[in-house]
């Protein structure tokens, strides 16, 4: 009779996503967290989590009873999340031979209601824009952070991840590295590149004696040298959207999602549109037509605001 547990394939699974798949330590952390949250349900319900011979012992009823528990304490969104990881993992669990048969093809994922995120309309967008001053170091690399997260539609991950080997001054270009590590290449404004020069020329010495060079520093440092955080991103951008008195819930994502609607009410169309964002899932696709980079180019010189 084989006999494993739950919680060693978990780890098997862990490792899978982080070396086969790519996946980000934070995307891995948070599978973990749910798998991990689900396993600790049948320990107490079930009172094992070993796989006998494939048998998991799960059938519909128990996973009824956990989401009937999830339903109690988290909201659709995150339950449907929840989901989806558990149901990943049992299906890499079946497609490897270590279950029999998959206990979660025939659960419902819970349908959530689509919220229009957040977008700044053009004047407000470029009264943002102009919010930061330039008397000093934090005001010159605050126009620059708000003037690529417009001009490029970044992710705050991304934005923060970005080198300044990553950006191609001459060709206004710069490299995002995004979801699942996938690298892109997308164009950036005339004035966010102004604005990267002049932050970056203000820096000069601070980044060669951390880093060694100027090409291997971080684009965005905080006060002490170091890479700006994502939830500092987050700050900055809060921050100017309240002292240019804009009444919305403002976000670098409400940033990306401005920058995706402005393009789009300019004229670019929709799949250009999901190249420049990155959207895995729509890149995938077989039905997905593969722009070009020189499209990509004349969308972004005639749609952008900003260009």
């Amino acid at each position: 009779m084989i006999k494993m547990e739950l919680e060693d394939l978990k780890n098997r699974y862990m490792d899978y996503l982080s070396d086969s798949v790519g996946y980000s330590s934070n995307t891995i952390n948070a599978y973990r967290r749910d798998i991990e949250q689900f396993i600790e349900y049948l320990k107490n319900n079930l009172g094992s989590t070993r796989i006998e011979d494939g048998d998991t012992g799960i059938d519909f009823h128990i996973i009824r009873q956990y989401l009937g528990e999830l339903f109690q304490k988290y909201t659709k969104k995150s339950i449907a999340r929840k989901l989806s990881a558990i149901r990943s993992f049992f299906l890499y669990l079946e497609e490897r031979g270590y279950i029999k048969k998959n206990p979660f093809p025939d659960i419902a994922t819970p349908r959530i209601e689509k919220k229009i995120p957040a977008h700044l309309s053009v004047d407000e967008m470029f009264a943002l824009l102009d919010s930061p001053g330039k008397k000093d170091i934090s005001g010159i690399r605050d126009t620059a952070i708000l003037e690529v997260l417009y001009s490029c539609g970044l992710r705050v991950s991304e934005m923060a991840q970005l080198n300044v080997s990553d950006i191609y001054f001459d060709e206004r270009l710069i490299r995002v590295k995004g979801k699942g590590n996938k690298e892109r290449i997308i164009p950036i404004g005339k004035k966010a590149i102004h604005e990267l020069r002049n932050y970056i020329s203000h820096t000069e010495t601070i980044r060669n004696r951390l880093y060694g060079s100027i090409e291997q520093s971080p684009v965005f440092l905080n006060l002490k040298g170091g890479r700006l955080t994502t939830r500092s991103i987050s700050r900055i951008v809060k921050k100017y959207a309240f002292k240019s008195g804009i009444m919305k819930a403002i976000s670098p994502h409400a940033i990306r999602h401005s920058y995706a609607t402005h393009l789009l009410d300019g004229g670019a169309d929709l799949r250009s549109v999901q190249e420049l964002l990155g959207h895995v899932s729509l890149s995938t696709t077989q039905r997905y037509t593969h722009v070009s980079l020189q499209r990509l180019m004349e969308v972004y010189d005639r749609a952008h605001p900003r260009r």
